[in-house]
C-alpha cells in the first residue's frame, strides 16, 4: 500500500524541464523555445512553494512582473489549471490562483508561468489565441516559471466532517485494454456513523462514484475497477476523492492495439466505418490522391482512444458511386482540422483506406 504521493522539488531542474514539456505540448522542437516565446526583454520572477490545498485554489509566494500579466498555474502535461487576475506590473505577494479548468484539481506537481499581458485588455488570451498572445515573460530563453507540490491536506480539521483518504494503490503502469485495480483506504474521522460519496477519478473526469458508510473512526478499503479503454494513452492521474480530501497517483498507460480504419458501408451522402484509434481522433472522407491538401469531404464527431465501430460520417456534398475516395485516421479536433496530423503505422505509412460508395453498396 502506497501512501499519499509526495513530489520532489529540485526546482530549478524541474522547472527548465516542465517548460520544455509546455513547448513540446505545444507543437515545436525544444531548440525553437525561444522563437515560440520571443525574446528577453522584459523582467520578471516568480516564487511558488509547497503547500497544501482542497485542489481549488493555489497560492504563489511572489510574483514580480515589469509590464503586469497574469500567473498561469499548469499541470505536467502542459494543460491550463488556473489563472490569476490581472496584475499590474510590479511586486505582488500571495496571488491567488483559482481553478478555472473544469477537469482537473489544483493538485499534484504544478508549475506557475509569468505570462505578459500582450494585448493591454486585462484579460488571458493566450490560449483563445493558440500562444499568439500574452506569451510567457522570458528568462535566458525560457519561460520565467517556478514548480511546487500541492498536496491534500491531511489534518482532520482541515475536511470538517468529510471522509478522508489515507491512501490510494494503484498500478504504476498498464496498457488500454487492461481492467485494473484501484483502492483506496477510506476513514471516518468524525464522532458519528455516516454515508459520504468517494470518487475514483483518471485526469480529472470523474469514473465511478462510490456511497460509503462507516462507523466513527473506522477505517475501510474501497477497491475500483477501472476499464482503462477509451482513456489517453501516456501519463495520468488517478486520484480517490471524498467530500473535501483526496490522495493522488500517476499512471503511465500504454496503447494496446494496431491503429486501423475500414468503411463498413455508405452511399453518394454517408460513410460507416470501423476504427481503432490510438489517441484522441477522428475519421475523415477525401478525394484520392488528395493527401490532405484539399478540405475533407466529410468528418466524424470525436473519437476516444480505442476500438470504434458504426462510426458515421455525412459528407458535405454528394459522390458518384465510381468516385475514388479514402478514409483517413486522423489525430487531433474534427473542429480544427488545421492542427490535426494523420495517423501513421510503425512503417511511417498513413492509416488508411481506399474505397467507392459503389463498393461498399455493392
Amino acid at each position: 500500500m502506497r501512501s499519499r504521493p509526495e513530489f520532489g522539488t529540485v526546482k530549478r531542474i524541474v522547472a527548465i524541464l516542465l517548460a520544455l514539456a509546455v513547448v513540446l505540448a505545444a507543437g515545436v522542437v525544444i531548440g525553437q523555445a525561444p522563437a515560440l516565446f520571443g525574446v528577453d526583454d522584459s523582467d520578471a520572477s516568480i516564487e511558488f512553494d509547497d503547500q497544501e490545498g482542497d485542489g481549488t485554489n493555489v497560492t504563489v509566494e511572489a510574483v514580480s512582473l515589469s509590464e503586469g500579466g497574469f500567473v498561469v498555474v499548469s499541470d505536467s502535461t502542459g494543460t491550463t489549471l488556473g489563472v490569476s487576475d490581472y496584475l499590474e506590473s510590479g511586486e505582488h505577494r500571495n496571488v491567488t490562483v483559482n481553478r478555472t479548468a473544469d477537469d482537473g484539481e489544483l493538485l499534484g506537481q504544478l508549475t506557475a508561468t509569468a505570462h505578459r499581458d500582450s494585448t493591454n485588455n486585462e484579460t488571458y488570451a493566450y490560449n483563445q489565441t493558440n500562444g499568439e498572445e500574452d506569451q510567457p515573460y522570458i528568462e535566458e530563453g525560457y519561460p520565467v516559471s517556478d514548480i511546487a507540490s500541492v498536496t491534500m491536506a491531511d489534518r482532520d480539521d482541515a475536511v470538517g466532517d468529510s471522509f478522508t483518504v489515507e491512501s490510494i494503490d494503484t498500478p504504476a503502469s498498464a496498457t488500454t485494454t487492461q481492467t485494473i485495480e484501484v483502492t483506496g483506504e477510506i476513514r471516518n474521522p468524525t464522532d458519528d456513523l455516516d454515508q459520504q460519496q468517494v470518487d475514483l477519478r483518471i485526469d480529472g473526469e470523474v469514473l465511478e462514484q462510490r456511497l460509503l458508510e462507516l462507523e466513527p473512526d473506522e477505517t475501510r478499503d474501497v477497491t475500483f475497477d477501472v476499464d482503462t479503454n477509451g482513456t489517453e494513452p501516456g501519463e495520468q492521474t488517478i486520484g480517490i476523492y471524498t467530500e473535501a480530501d483526496g490522495a493522488i497517483e500517476t499512471i503511465d498507460l500504454e496503447f494496446d492495439g494496431t491503429p486501423s480504419v475500414e468503411p463498413t458501408g455508405g452511399n453518394e451522402s454517408t460513410v460507416t466505418a470501423s476504427a481503432t484509434a490510438p489517441a484522441t481522433g477522428f475519421l475523415a472522407v477525401e478525394q484520392a490522391g488528395e493527401n490532405g491538401q484539399s478540405d475533407p469531404l466529410g468528418t466524424s464527431e470525436q473519437l476516444s482512444p480505442g476500438d470504434h465501430e458504426n462510426i458515421t460520417v455525412e459528407l458535405e456534398e454528394s459522390v458518384g458511386a465510381d468516385e475514388e475516395l479514402v478514409l483517413v485516421l486522423y489525430e487531433g479536433d474534427p473542429s480544427e482540422i488545421d492542427e490535426a496530423t494523420r495517423v501513421e503505422r510503425e512503417d511511417g505509412t498513413p492509416v488508411e483506406s481506399e474505397f467507392t460508395v459503389g463498393e461498399l453498396d455493392g
